[in-house]
């Protein structure tokens, strides 16, 4: 896990800072800097133009990589503690769809730099928020795709058994019915070796496809290494040109026959990915390798799911197939600099980002719109399909003159238009009418959008936060931090109704059962925290 920066271990009330939607953030518990009291995340300032909605049919714009964090919802779910690790950063903000301004700057791909500057839901300290997101104009449903070639190999070892394969059956029934009759289906299965179940079958044979996915039948060891090579081998063989080429990897556990060095099975994605094949990656199970599949789907310029139940299944297979195949932009790049009154402190929900405390750049292969269109719509199935996004850390800079220019910063996007080939171009500034650090009465945001940013920091900070606490047994602390977190939301929701932060705040409150359980079965009881652990203690 990265590190936070600022922050000492857990055993001293510690965190790690990581990803939030498409954002920039900067906080430090500075009471000194604050005007305005404890920031109310339901109301506050904002320019009298400032767009309060977006309009229908605008999409969120991704990158490849995590796209849930499924894997820490079932351990809730399942009444453990889970570890620091398991929340995957992207993973959380992946299923947060948030709404942005008008995309109208007259490309696929529109950006967008967003203020917020509030005190935290948890003890009210100062944080600032400057949230960048991109999105588009087009409807990922209307787009035009090219044919499809689909590999996809399921693990079909002895402990696949029973539910395992019967989610993969349902979510590879779901996966037909958005096939077109041009796209190819190929089937490998893999235990002890690897197999071809069936190959090249067209989109819209029901019959054959069915029937394959009936003879998916559990048994023996896990090669992951000839799985993998054998999907990718068949998905070699299928390319041509104006078609588009990906292979599914599914797993339930570690590699125990054939080459099962993680690194193996990493360099061996990288190469084939530098042919143009795309690889995701799905786990499901208590036990299967996060860490490989993660790297694998890393490595191989694809997405990573974790499939916590049945819908989830038919939620994957589904997305997979609608929205990640046709790049909206390529080669991109997102610059962001420092105004004279902040400095840079790194970046967390990417692994492309270099730069140094007054500037740094993001490199990204390629981006895809996100599945769901609008905050408010229903999720049916799932939260996946939000959208995707960076978190670079800006702080007020100690000695800036207090006359220092408002502006926070600047952020520019470049990419290569997959259509034209052209390099399209956009920067946006960011102003701060207050002072850097300084927290306005009740608040100040640009946008709507930019509050649901900043209850999203809160919530991936607690349970971040909460995950370390309980990992030193300091199960007293956390629960105080899920408490505050809890008081706060609540609040938020009141004003602001919505379905991915209520079901976010379903979770804390699951979180902190568990930790009340776990707390119980201390041999020695903890004393109570005497006050809400800070989760940005100053530098």
């Amino acid at each position: 896990m990265n590190r936070h920066p600022l922050l000492p271990t857990a055993r001293t009330l510690a965190f790690a800072t990581v990803a939030l939607s498409a954002a920039l953030a900067g906080c430090a518990a500075d009471d000194s800097a604050s005007a305005g009291g404890d920031f109310d995340p339901g109301a506050g300032s904002a320019p009298p133009d400032a767009p309060s909605t977006e309009i229908p049919g605008a999409s969120g714009v991704s990158a490849a990589g995590a796209q849930d964090f499924g894997q820490f919802r079932q351990i809730l779910e399942a009444g453990e503690v889970p570890h620091p690790d398991v929340l995957d950063p992207l993973g959380f903000l992946a299923e947060h769809k948030l709404d942005y301004p008008v995309p109208d700057c007259g490309d696929d791909v529109c950006l967008h730099a967003l203020l917020g500057v509030g005190g935290n839901l948890m003890t009210g300290t100062n944080c600032t928020l400057l949230q960048v997101g991109l999105n588009s104009p087009l409807d990922p449903n209307a787009m035009e795709r090219p044919p499809l070639d689909l590999v996809i190999a399921v693990d079909t070892s002895g402990s696949m058994r029973g539910t395992p394969i019967g989610y993969v059956q349902q979510g590879l029934r779901e996966m037909q019915r958005v096939l077109r009759p041009e796209d190819r289906l190929t089937l490998v299965t893999y235990d002890t070796v690897a197999r071809v179940a069936a190959e090249g079958l067209p989109g819209d044979d029901v019959v054959g496809i069915e029937a394959a996915i009936e003879r998916l039948v559990a048994d023996g060891s896990t090669n992951l290494y000839d799985g993998l090579y054998t999907a990718l081998e068949k998905a070699d063989a299928a390319r041509e040109a104006g078609r588009e080429t990906r292979v599914i990897f599914l797993s339930d556990g570690v590699g125990t026959a054939g080459l099962t060095h993680p690194a193996r099975l990493e360099a061996l994605a990288d190469a084939y990915a530098r042919r143009g094949i795309g690889i995701t990656t799905i786990g499901l199970g208590e036990d299967f390798d996060v860490d490989t599949m993660r790297a694998i789907s890393d490595t191989g310029a694809g997405n990573f799911y974790f499939l916590e139940n049945p819908a989830a299944a038919a939620e994957v297979f589904t997305e997979e197939a609608l929205t990640f195949l046709v790049p909206v932009a390529l080669d991109v790049q997102i610059e962001i600099y420092a105004g004279e009154g902040y400095i840079v402190r790194g970046a967390y929900g990417t692994r492309g980002w270099t730069g140094g405390l007054r500037s740094g750049v993001v490199d990204q292969a390629s981006l895809f719109l996100a599945g769901r269109q609008r905050a408010d719509d229903p999720i049916e199935g799932g939260r996946r399909g939000g959208g995707g996004g960076i978190l670079v850390e800006l702080m007020p800079r100690a000695g800036a003159p207090v006359d220092a220019p408002d502006e926070v910063g600047q952020v520019g996007l470049s990419y290569t238009d997959p259509t034209s080939g052209e390099r399209v171009e956009q920067t946006v500034d960011i102003r701060n009418p207050f002072a850097p650090g300084e927290i306005p009465d009740g608040g100040h945001f640009t946008h709507d959008t930019v509050r649901k940013g900043f209850v999203m920091l809160n919530v991936l900070v607690a349970f971040q936060l909460a995950a370390e606490l309980a990992l030193e047994a300091d199960h007293g602390s956390a629960i105080a931090l899920l408490d505050a977190l809890d008081e706060g939301m609540s609040a938020w929701l009141t004003d602001h109704p919505d379905s991915d932060l209520s079901d976010d705040l379903r979770y804390a409150r699951l979180f902190r059962r568990n930790l009340e359980a776990a707390r119980s079965r201390q041999p020695v009881q903890s004393p109570p925290p005497l006050q809400t652990p800070e989760p940005w203690p100053a530098d």
